[in-house]
């Protein structure tokens, strides 16, 4: 890899990504985005976006990464293809090591996502985008007037819930224990939603044609196993962030999400956080993207007071 001092280096090519390098790129900067796989990052998993604003008829994730891939090259951004494998943030110039050599940079922002913690069974990534799904407000509205199971017992599981029993014919909410975790606001939604919860059960086998047809769900208690018919499979039982690197450079919460505030600066200076690898209240494609805007104002600012 050419031995050039950028002045910023993103790590991740999803849209917080290459929002932030399109916003940089557009200031002047000389920016590269490092991406392990491809553009979209999560978000190019998903054959059907309908909630980000501009398409009309809902965009396919893959398409919309490149797209925003080609849109932030257009202002000179570079793509590099390799995995980072060690960083030195507090360094000065930023150090990154990746495959396919050593990137330095005035400015980092990190932008590697977190990915939905998955049940582990047998054809659940083959059955992604036919049945089996992480994001509610992403696809509930694939589901309508169907029946849906989703997994989990908080808060996040209760609100995929609430949100698809206002699209579906039926929504089961299965948890393996015998209360939820969820808040009480939660709770009282739950009386009166109509949705069925199946109490101390796990899914143990997913039931297929060329799509879901179903769960097979065992009792925690008892081992008795149940069919449960449905065209839609929810998982929310956690997110992983993938943020193993930065350990022991920046701050960590408590689930491994990288502390940053709304202006997505880190506790490291010259060092930024953008998307759903940092703490934050909702993640979605649009607040990704706002992420990445919002970080390239204060990288400008870093970088003018650097040059003081």
């Amino acid at each position: 890899m050419e031995q050039k001092l950028y002045d910023v280096a993103i790590i991740g090519g999803g849209p917080g990504g290459y929002t932030a390098g399109l916003y940089c790129a557009r200031s002047g900067f000389s920016v590269v985005v490092l991406e392990k796989l491809s553009p979209g990052g999560q978000m190019a998993t998903t054959g059907q976006v309908d909630n980000y604003p501009g398409f009309e008829g809902g965009v396919d994730g893959f398409e919309l990464g490149e797209k925003m891939q080609r849109g932030a090259e257009r202002f000179g951004v570079e793509t590099r293809f390799a995995e980072v494998t060690g960083v030195e943030l507090a360094a000065v110039p930023k150090v990154i090591q990746t495959s396919e050599g050593e990137v330095r940079a005035r400015a980092v922002v990190l932008a590697t996502g977190a990915s939905p913690r998955e049940m582990g069974l047998p054809g659940e990534r083959e059955l992604r985008g036919r049945g089996v799904a992480y994001c509610a407000t992403c696809d509930g509205m694939m589901y309508r007037n169907k029946t849906v199971a989703v997994l989990g017992g908080g808060n996040s599981a209760v609100a995929d819930a609430l949100y698809l029993s206002k699209l579906c014919r039926e929504v089961y909410l299965i948890h393996r224990r015998d209360t939820l975790r969820a808040s009480k606001v939660y709770m009282d939604a739950l009386k009166d939603s109509g949705i069925q919860i199946l109490w101390n059960s796990r899914a143990v086998e997913l039931l297929r044609d060329k799509r879901v047809s179903g769960l097979i769900l065992e009792d925690v208690r008892t081992g008795a196993r149940r069919e449960l018919a449905c065209e839609g499979i929810f998982v929310a039982i956690g997110r992983v962030p993938d943020t193993e690197l930065f350990r022991g450079q920046v701050e960590l919460d408590e689930q491994g999400y990288i502390k940053a505030d709304e202006t997505t600066r880190t506790g490291l200076p010259g060092v930024f956080a953008v998307g759903d690898v940092r703490t934050k209240p909702l993640r979605q494609i649009v607040t990704a993207t706002a992420d990445g805007a919002t970080a390239s104002h204060f990288i400008e600012q870093y970088l003018m007071e650097e040059n003081r």
